[in-house]
């Protein structure tokens, strides 16, 4: 599943109970109970087949279906042990030859571990083992669920990680992959669709359309894909290739409103498609690819041949802003590259999992540029890797890799650190080899294990085979198992340059130790040098002219702190610097200034060097990094008033020669860094006091916009727009309207619109006005249009602003217990700590974990809770120690 998946992970039940799972009782047994296999099941049991026939119903709240199992059992035993959650199992038989047993079965545990018995031993060899079962459809995404939209009900399956076991029994777990013969029973005039193609026509019986898809290549539980309902369809085809001799059967899919806004998805994966089939030297490994939309999705799943994604990622035309469409690159690069590297080698067990995520974090980010090199995709991909390093450089944490022990582990593998840390550190080693010889390790690595499973060290071997250094393993070692980022502290005299290797922290906290293998590129002038640091202190020759640039492209995965003459002489020049190189610039003197050395001044500095620099992100990441300090709350009145200043100097200017106009399509016809980089300079100007015009051309194209004159606002003024007409319609309270009034409308609306902009737009904009009786009214609102997610969407939004953070906070705490206890409770428990760490406070943070930490405390999200009182932590620390200073340095912008 994609980067996204960490953010929402489900959106953690916030509806509970209505998940729609069997309200039933679980009887659960102990996890200190020995012999159970809480994890991974053991070898004593082999799935070789399975032939699932289910009868679906969309319009129906619950399914039934039956599972046949083929199975080889090494040793006799009175039962096994398998998968199965709150499925109202009616008949277990196992066939041994020409022999019928009766069995019984058991739900153990509250992750789906299930028991199933008889009345005399199995025998060694192979049996078909039979289970007849009905369940409730899962309101959200997870298991099967279904969504009415605009009147029809839809279908869709996301088991990764864990949820196949919601939706039939078996052996839920990677190391087992198998063929699935699928048969799905729907209400005739239905589309169904499933990872094989489909064999012929429906049938007819008993009422029902019955479909027949061929049997599918090996796939574990996980990868099983069932969509069912009255979908639209775009059909083409991915031209033939010289990997592959045959038209490759191309289908967009999704539900019947998004109709006419397919075509874009259809031609764009058809490109990438080409473009990871010369990468990997290889053909599409599945005889089809559908490529589904729901509109509940957080973001995206690699079913084989049968890629499951949000409506808004697929559903768009050219005229799209341009973030969504370098989502669409990105995300879709992303799932295509999993169905090689993921789908067609497979991890042998959970704790290889971030090998999946990590290389597709990476290549996604790489086929999304091929495609379109315009869009900017390679800085987003940096952005990634930066970002995820304030998640790593907290003390609380854990490595790439960590051993998976038991099932309410898994997820918490699905974070900051698997997509961002994993994706840069395979970007690091990739620069470092070099294009050529790291596709060939990859190449040889799905090779070896195609069709099958694999673990990180048979990945590491296929590298070590072209890596012609010894040390490159190891250094790829250093950084996937043990967490931190590492520090490199540089001094420069001429052609020597010597290092001193540290871990960084923020100030206040003393460093824990940690030492890398690190693969290092320096830029001097125009000559990049490149080599392995592997003790803690080191001096390297870095031939050329000028100031050493520590990082050369960015791509490398560490922070580097310099005397002060080193970084006057970077920030000068950072105007001319690549755009990797100016990211990397801007995330080190970020660090250092939370690290207590760097000063708020300098980024000042940088930001006007590199405020007219050709690359949007580059450009406006000093902004982006000063913006944070205002929104932790380190900053006065007077800070942020010379601030403003310092905004309207930057970037009127900008504005003056670019222009606005918010309708829609006005600038198509422009260069994609241009429309995104003006839509970073009206963010900026938008509150500030210059900024008066752009509000009132906002507020009217969105209330025109609203009359239903869907010309009158482009996309990619969707949110500001949205923000500003609730700001000003809450200022003027017009028609004598009750504060709040113009939101709840704004609910309303989006509530009866399944447009896959305008509803996520609209809701979270009502959550994030500031207002306290709209925030509690939101946190209470019982409407059953609410989706699942949503109601997270309102309690994000409403913790991102001070005024209302302690309503959402007082929220969650009322209802942690009910939550967290809830199906789906764990997905709760890892969303919610990400949402109080926007505090900044010594104090709060020790409330923080006194309030939550006992509710939490064994879920999978008590390391997310302690990353997120670090983080409040850490801020009030440095607050404490160079609070006043930020707050001057901002004062004297002006």
């Amino acid at each position: 599943m994609t980067f996204i998946r960490f953010l929402t992970l489900l959106s953690a039940l916030l509806l509970a109970p209505g998940r729609g799972w069997a309200q039933e009782a679980v009887p659960i047994v102990s996890q200190a109970a020995p012999d159970l296999p809480f994890g991974r099941l053991g070898d004593s049991v082999q799935p070789t087949a399975y032939r699932l026939d289910l009868t679906l119903d969309p319009g129906k709240p619950r399914f039934s279906g039956r599972v046949e199992i083929d199975l080889k059992v090494t040793r006799n035993a009175p039962g096994l042990y398998l998968h199965g959650r709150d499925l109202d199992v009616t008949a277990v038989t196992a066939r041994i030859g020409g022999e019928t047993l009766t069995g019984h079965w058991r739900q153990l545990d509250a992750t789906g571990l299930a028991e199933v018995s008889f009345d005399r031993d199995l025998a060694a060899g192979p049996l078909t083992l039979t289970l007849d079962y009905s369940a409730a459809f899962a309101d959200g995404p997870s298991g099967l669920f279904r969504v009415n939209v605009e009147g029809d009900w839809y279908v869709w399956s996301q088991f990764q990680s864990i949820d196949a076991r919601a939706a039939f029994p078996g052996f839920d777990q990677p190391g087992f992959k198998t063929p699935f013969t699928l048969t799905l029973r729907t209400p005739p005039g239905l589309t169904a669709i499933s990872n094989a193609p489909e064999m012929g026509a429906p049938t007819t019986e008993n009422g029902l359309a019955v479909h027949r898809f061929a049997p599918s290549l090996p796939l574990p539980t996980y990868l099983l894909a069932v969509m069912v309902g009255p979908f639209a369809v775009l059909e083409g085809s991915v031209p033939a290739s010289a990997e592959r001799a045959a038209p490759l059967p191309l289908r967009i899919v999704s539900t019947r409103q998004n109709a006419g806004k397919l075509a874009f998805a259809l031609d764009g994966s058809a490109r990438i498609v080409r473009q990871l089939e010369d990468f990997f030297g290889a053909p599409f490994p599945f005889p089809k690819l559908d490529q589904i939309t729901s509109p509940v999705l957080p973001g995206a799943m690699e079913n084989p041949g049968a890629d499951l994604y949000r409506d808004d990622i697929l559903v768009m035309d050219g005229a799209a802003p341009v973030a969504q469409q370098r989502q669409f690159g990105t995300i879709v690069g992303h799932e295509l590259g999993h169905q090689w590297f993921g789908d067609l080698v497979t991890p042998a067990w959970w704790d290889d999992i971030w090998l999946n995520e990590s290389f597709a974090n990476w290549i996604g980010y790489r086929m999304g540029d091929a495609w379109r090199p315009e869009l900017g995709i390679a800085g987003d991909a940096l952005q990634t890797g930066f970002a995820a390093m304030e998640t790593d450089a907290l003390v609380a944490g854990r490595p790439v890799r960590q051993a998976i022990e038991t099932s309410d582990q898994i997820d918490s593998a699905f974070d900051a650190i698997t997509y961002g840390k994993g994706g840069q550190v395979v970007a690091m080693i990739a620069a470092w080899l070099g294009e050529d010889r790291f596709r060939e390790g990859v190449r040889r690595y799905i090779a070896a294990h195609r069709g099958g499973n694999a673990t990180s060290d048979d990945f590491f071997a296929a590298l070590a085979e072209v890596a012609g250094d010894p040390r490159l393993v190891p250094a790829l070692r250093s950084f996937v198992e043990q967490q931190g980022v590492p520090l490199l502290a540089l001094r420069q005299q001429g052609d020597h340059v010597a290092v001193t290797q540290l871990r960084y922290t923020t100030a206040g906290i003393a460093p824990p130790p940690g030492k890398w293998i690190i693969p290092l590129c320096f830029r001097r002038g125009a000559q990049i040098t490149c080599t392995i640091m592997d003790r803690p202190n080191q001096s390297f020759t870095v031939p050329g002219s000028g100031p050493v640039f520590p990082n050369a492209g960015g791509a490398g995965y560490y922070r580097f702190e310099l005397t002060a003459g080193h970084w006057q002489s970077l920030i000068a020049g950072a105007g001319s610097l690549p755009s990797g190189e100016a990211l990397s610039l801007v995330d080190s003197l970020d660090a250092s200034i939370r690290g207590g050395r760097g000063n708020v001044s300098e980024m000042a500095l940088l930001a006007r060097a590199l405020i007219r620099h050709p690359d949007p992100h580059a450009a406006d990441a000093p902004f982006e990094a000063l913006s944070r300090y205002v929104m932790q709350g380190l900053v006065t009145g007077r800070g942020r008033l010379g601030f403003n200043l310092l905004r309207e100097r930057l970037y009127m200017p900008l504005l003056k020669e670019d222009g606005f106009d918010p309708r829609a399509g006005i600038y198509a016809h422009e260069a994609p860094a241009r429309i995104q980089r003006r839509v970073q300079v009206v963010e900026a100007l938008l509150a500030t006091s210059r900024g008066g015009k752009l509000r009132d051309q906002m507020a009217q194209a969105m209330e025109a916009y609203l009359r239903g004159d869907g010309a009158a606002l482009d996309p990619a003024w969707m949110d500001h727009a949205l923000d500003v007409y609730l700001f000003k319609r809450a200022a003027d309270k017009a028609g004598g309207e009750e504060g709040g009034g113009a939101a709840r409308d704004l609910v309303e609306r989006a509530l009866s619109s399944d447009d896959p902009v305008f509803r996520p737009a609209a809701l979270a904009a009502s959550a994030r006005t500031g207002d306290v009786k709209l925030a509690s009214w939101l946190l209470d609102l019982k409407d059953p249009r609410l989706r699942e997610g949503e109601r997270l969407s309102f309690l994000d939004g409403i913790m991102a602003r001070s005024a209302t953070r302690d309503i959402g906070y007082q929220w969650a705490l009322a209802h942690l217990d009910d939550l967290v206890s809830a199906s789906g409770g764990p997905f709760f428990a890892t969303r919610l700590p990400q949402l109080l760490g926007r505090y900044c406070s010594v104090d709060k943070a020790e409330r923080i974990t006194r309030d939550f930490g006992p509710s939490l405390a064994g879920t999978s999200g008590a390391l997310e809770l302690a990353r997120a009182s670090e983080r409040v932590r850490n801020c009030g620390l440095l607050d404490d120690l160079v609070g006043s200073q930020i707050d001057a340095d901002f004062v004297a912008m002006k």
